[in-house]
């Protein structure tokens, strides 16, 4: 099997199943990073798949690397698009059938020794991998979107992924300045997602309360924990909160009132006719009408570049 240490630049033929928006944040990602855009091909079975991508994928990509899209390779089969990969990373539809059934199909024409990674948000490797002939290649490689900007990738093999698989996913998103986090257990919906859902459930829960608004409780998040969390997560910002005492210390002073949200934690449920989607749902309409996603794109790698900047001096 090929090693870390031998996955460069010029050895690498990635291929990316599906082109949907993750796909081409994952391309522009790719294309950061590879000397030869060639070595990058999109499999997608939408009759369009040229247009789109060279109308689409340049959205993604500062000016001076549009150029670079025309160089893609856009495959037509799937054994085509997967017969020289060194890497193979899926994003097609959220559907465990989908998935289990077309992984199957790239082993059978995949490199021995390619790695191949999922993107999804939820269905674990383990399920994925249930009509492979050899599990222990297949894990999950969970984005925050769009990965082209956020450095998080959640690495989460199943109990059968090789540890070697783990070691040469991890040394590679490493090398390219992310930061990928081996999740040690699968999980429904791994980490990042249960942290901010649990976040969401509770800002619907308050809305339908009637202590805020919508936009209320979007102020709110972005003036106070959005930017402290940039810089330290949850343990850390009350572990500081403190002070000498650390997260102890904090939990004895307020650990009362802590424990009276937690009493107080609404109970949300997706589904039509939980009573609160038709009011939050035109309350964020009225509020943000379509987001401009490419405002909120380069304010974030904004925010990252200061903070790495003043980690960096110490």
């Amino acid at each position: 099997m090929t090693t870390s240490e031998t996955i460069h630049d010029e050895d690498v033929r990635i291929t990316l199943i599906g082109a949907g928006t993750i796909g081409l944040s994952f391309a522009a990602l790719h294309l950061s990073h590879l000397r030869d855009a060639s070595r990058l091909t999109i499999f997608d079975t939408r009759d369009d798949l040229a247009s789109y991508v060279h109308s689409n994928l340049p959205k993604y990509l500062p000016p001076e690397q549009h150029a670079s899209v025309s160089q893609i390779k856009l495959a037509t089969s799937l054994p085509s698009a997967v017969g020289k990969a060194t890497i193979i990373q899926e994003q097609g539809p959220e559907n465990a059938a989908f998935k289990t059934a077309i992984w199957a199909e790239i082993e059978e024409h995949a490199p021995e020794d390619a790695l191949f990674w999922s993107s999804t948000s939820g269905i674990p490797a383990s399920v994925q991998s249930q009509k492979m002939k050899d599990a222990s290649r297949l894990l999950v490689v969970h984005p925050y979107n769009p990965p082209h900007i956020m450095p998080l990738l959640e690495v989460v093999p199943s109990p059968s992924t090789s540890d070697a698989v783990v070691e040469r996913t991890v040394s590679f998103w490493r090398a390219r300045g992310r930061t990928p986090v081996v999740v040690k257990k699968e999980c429904t919906g791994f980490v990042a997602n249960r942290l901010a859902f649990a976040l969401l459930r509770e800002s619907i829960h308050l809305v339908r309360s009637g202590v805020v608004t919508v936009e209320e409780l979007d102020r709110i998040v972005e003036t106070s924990m959005g930017p402290r969390w940039a810089v330290a997560g949850p343990f850390k910002s009350y572990h500081a909160g403190g002070g000498a005492g650390g997260l102890e210390a904090f939990m004895k002073n307020i650990g009362g009132t802590v424990q009276a949200c937690w009493d107080d934690l609404g109970d949300v449920r997706v589904g039509e006719g939980q009573g609160w989607e038709e009011d939050i749902y035109a309350q964020t309409r009225e509020a943000y009408g379509v987001v401009d996603t490419g405002l909120r794109d380069r304010t974030t790698k904004r925010v990252l570049e200061v903070v790495e900047e003043e980690k960096s001096k110490g």
